[in-house]
């Protein structure tokens, strides 16, 4: 069982995680079209990559001047605010979150139709720090959600292939995901290899917006 702690140890730098996420969203509209499952927006004066698998399964990452924040919620991990008729979060949970990332507790996105903020999993990292931090001495009674963030660690195009192939029922040109993952400008011919009935041109604006880079042409 994955928990946060393990995901804490994983996951890569700040940047490298910016791009990964920003790789999962180009993917996804080239694959997923207008409904996808992996999405990078903007997020205020801030980024986000965001997923969500329509369930009620989601996580947000935000990218901020002071770091990363991220939050996970598993609707279905006995560490949901829902098992507790006072929603409480799980104990722990946000123990030694810095003041600098408190705003995101009060992000509506985040909270459950009574205002409360609502997640089963949560992390950060300091702009300036080495590693990734989570709420200490959690005791976890069951998954917590991170297993959902497991497709950004360092096998992410392995991940990606069999995410696609079970989700949208297709198999997909592992050279081409890596192509996308290791950040290199898009091309036509990438796009054709994820799927031979996208348009480069109609793509093209999109993929920038979402801060990837895209080839010329």
């Amino acid at each position: 069982m994955t928990n946060v702690y393990d995901l804490a140890a994983g996951l890569p730098s700040i940047e490298v995680l910016r791009q990964r996420v920003q790789a999962l969203a180009v993917l996804d509209r080239i694959i997923g079209g207008d409904f996808p499952y992996y999405a990078y927006t903007g997020w205020g004066q801030d980024e986000a990559g965001l997923m969500s698998d329509g369930s009620g399964n989601e996580w947000a990452i935000v990218f901020s001047a002071d770091g990363a924040f991220i939050r996970v919620f598993d609707h279905e991990s006995p560490m949901s605010p829902y098992r507790d008729a006072d929603r409480e979060l799980w104990p722990g949970l946000l123990d030694g979150l810095p003041a600098l990332f408190a705003a995101q507790l009060d992000e509506p996105a985040f909270a459950d139709e009574e205002g409360g903020f609502l997640a089963t999993a949560v992390l950060w990292r300091h702009g300036t720090d080495d590693r990734w931090h989570a709420g200490t001495g959690i005791d976890f009674p069951g998954p917590d959600g991170s297993e959902l963030l497991a497709i950004l660690l360092d096998d992410i195009a392995d991940r990606y292939v069999a995410f696609a192939e079970d989700y949208y029922e297709t198999a997909i040109d592992r050279s081409a995901v890596a192509h996308v993952v290791a950040h290199q400008p898009l091309t036509e011919a990438v796009v054709r290899s994820l799927d031979s009935r996208a348009s480069f041109a109609e793509l093209r604006d999109d993929v920038a917006a979402l801060g990837y880079p895209v080839a010329a042409g």
